[in-house]
């Protein structure tokens, strides 16, 4: 099996990254890629709910649990806690693609693109951050000479970037 190629988006809280990751997908599916995401949660999530059998398997103390459908299938897998995150781990347990965008994992992502908006009012993260290889932009001037930047409205560009880009882990 071949290990899809990575790309991370990251980006401060805001940025805009869900709203690139949205715009990149069809992207690179019109291009004929196949296209998984994976995406950090900063806070506890949960997608089921309390009365729900799924639910009542997982307070029962299983260590994972399937829900299945005619139209789509998840996993959930509980963990400590305390547990890190093994990025490649996590990909392999993905269906193959040809590429699987990343969206958080600020660190453990080799190379992404940032999306930086000012109007947020932090900083940008990528000259204290390695592996930021690009910066996209709604003004991609706004760095010149910096780092390589792109047009957030240019999803082409930042679709061949990936494209040439993104590498395995």
């Amino acid at each position: 099996m071949s290990f899809p190629k990575v790309m991370g988006i990251i980006g401060r809280s805001g940025s805009g990254k869900t709203t690139l990751i949205a715009r990149l997908i069809p992207a690179l599916c019109a291009r004929g890629y196949r296209v998984s995401t994976l995406k950090h949660a900063h806070h506890g999530f949960d997608i089921d709910r309390p009365g729900k059998d799924s639910f009542i398997h997982r307070s029962a103390g299983a260590f994972e649990v399937m829900l299945i459908s005619n139209q789509r299938w998840v996993l959930m897998h509980e963990q400590d806690a305390e547990q890190k995150f093994d990025l490649r781990e996590l990909i392999g347990r993905l269906a193959p693609v040809d590429f699987v965008l990343v969206e958080g994992f600020h660190a453990l992502v080799p190379q992404s693109i940032e999306v930086y908006r000012p109007a947020i009012g932090k900083d940008a993260l990528f000259p204290s951050q390695p592996g930021i290889i690009a910066v996209a932009s709604e003004d991609p001037m706004i760095f010149p000479g910096s780092i390589r930047s792109l047009s957030l409205q240019d999803i082409d560009a930042i679709a061949e970037m990936v494209i040439n880009e993104a590498r395995a882990l």
